[in-house]
C-alpha cells in the first residue's frame, strides 16, 4: 500500500515538473515574440519589406501571424497572395499551391484571381527545379508529366476565365509549350521501350505521338521509332507504310516543325496594395 502510494506521489510529482516546464517554456516563447503586440499595420509592412528584402522565410512568418490574429481584417485577401509568392520563391511549391488554392476558393471574383491562377501554374511545375530545362533531357519520370497536366489544366482555367488578362498571352505560350513537354514525354517512353527491345510497347507510344501531338517536333522521331519497331517485329508492310509518310514529310518541308525556343517563366511579386485601398477591398 505504501509501494502504491509512493508510486502515485512520484507520478504527480513528475506530471507537476512536466507542466510546470512546458508552461515556462510557453511563456518564455511568448515573452521573446517581438510581434506579440503587433498591430495589423505593423505586421503587414514587416512582412512585405522582409517580402520586398527577399527574407522569404521571415516573411512567411510575419504572414502567417497576420492572418492567424486578424483573419478578416483589412489585410487579409494581400496577406494570402503576398504569402503564396513567397512560399514560391522560398523553394516551397506544395505550400504555394495550397496557398493559391485557399485564396481562389475564399476569393473566387478577386481582381487578383488570374495572377494567382498563374503563379499555381507557376508553382506546379516548380519552376525553380527548372521544370522547361528538364524537356530535353532522358529521364521519363511520370511525376515531371503530372505536373505537365496539372499545369495545362491550371492555364487553360487562367484563358478561359480572364481571357483579356495580361496573364493570357504568357499562359497561351506556356499551354503551348506544355503540349511539347506531353509529346516529348510519349517520346522518351517509346524511345525507352525500343532499347530494351519492347517494340509492340514502343510502337502504341509512338503512335500515340502521331495522333495526340502530330503538330510538335516529336513526330519524325515517333515515326522513326514504329518503323524501326515494326521492323524488328517482323511487320514489313507496317514498316513500309510507315517509311512512306516519312520520307513524304522530308520531300515537303512545309510539314516540318521546329522546337521553339522554351525560357524559364517568371513573374513579378504582387503589387504593395496601399493602406486605402486596402480598406476599400475590405468594406
Amino acid at each position: 500500500m505504501k509501494k502504491a502510494l509512493r508510486r502515485t506521489a512520484l507520478g504527480i510529482s513528475m506530471a507537476a515538473v512536466i507542466t510546470l516546464t512546458a508552461s515556462c517554456s510557453w511563456l518564455s516563447t511568448v515573452n521573446d515574440d517581438k510581434t506579440i503586440n503587433w498591430s495589423a499595420d505593423k505586421l503587414y509592412t514587416e512582412a512585405r519589406d522582409s517580402l520586398d528584402n527577399s527574407n522569404w522565410s521571415q516573411a512567411e512568418e510575419y504572414y502567417t501571424k497576420l492572418e492567424s490574429r486578424y483573419p478578416f481584417g483589412r489585410y487579409a485577401q494581400q496577406a494570402q497572395i503576398e504569402m503564396a509568392y513567397a512560399y514560391w520563391k522560398d523553394g516551397d511549391p506544395a505550400q504555394a499551391i495550397q496557398a493559391c488554392d485557399r485564396f481562389l476558393r475564399s476569393y473566387p471574383n478577386h481582381p487578383a484571381s488570374d495572377y494567382v491562377l498563374y503563379m499555381k501554374a507557376l508553382a506546379t511545375l516548380n519552376e525553380d527545379d527548372g521544370f522547361f530545362a528538364r524537356l530535353t533531357r532522358q529521364d521519363i519520370s511520370d511525376r515531371d508529366a503530372q505536373a505537365a497536366r496539372d499545369a495545362w489544366d491550371t492555364f487553360r482555367e487562367l484563358v478561359q476565365k480572364y481571357p483579356d488578362s495580361r496573364y493570357a498571352p504568357e499562359a497561351r505560350r506556356r499551354l503551348n509549350e506544355l503540349i511539347l513537354a506531353q509529346a516529348n514525354h510519349e517520346v522518351k517512353v517509346a524511345r525507352f521501350y525500343f532499347i530494351r527491345h519492347a517494340y509492340v510497347a514502343a510502337v502504341a507510344r509512338a503512335q500515340r505521338v502521331i495522333t495526340d501531338y502530330s503538330r510538335t517536333p516529336y513526330r519524325d522521331e515517333a515515326l522513326q521509332i514504329m518503323a524501326d519497331s515494326y521492323g524488328y517485329l517482323g511487320m514489313k508492310d507496317n514498316e513500309k507504310d510507315v517509311r512512306r509518310v516519312i520520307a513524304l514529310n522530308k520531300e515537303h518541308p512545309e510539314t516540318q516543325v521546329k522546337m521553339p525556343k522554351i525560357e524559364k517563366p517568371t513573374i513579378e511579386a504582387p503589387k504593395n496594395v496601399p493602406s486605402t485601398q486596402v480598406r476599400q477591398q475590405a468594406k
